[in-house]
């Protein structure tokens, strides 16, 4: 815990508020709405299935 004196010196800086989502800051193109999400077994071999989205 801080004393009188030292907070007086040097008050409590503010945390800045740090955005959920960086990249959209700068770069609006970047901003999609997925229009369908679905699972589908892939061409190659691999015997599981996989999540692909639609994005618009």
């Amino acid at each position: 815990m801080a004393t009188i004196n030292q907070l007086v010196r040097k008050p409590r800086s503010v945390k800045a508020a740090k955005s959920n989502v960086p990249a959209l800051e700068a770069c609006p193109q970047k901003r999609g709405v997925c229009t369908r999400v679905y699972t589908t077994t892939p061409k190659n071999q691999t015997p599981h299935c996989v999540k692909y989205a639609v994005c618009v």
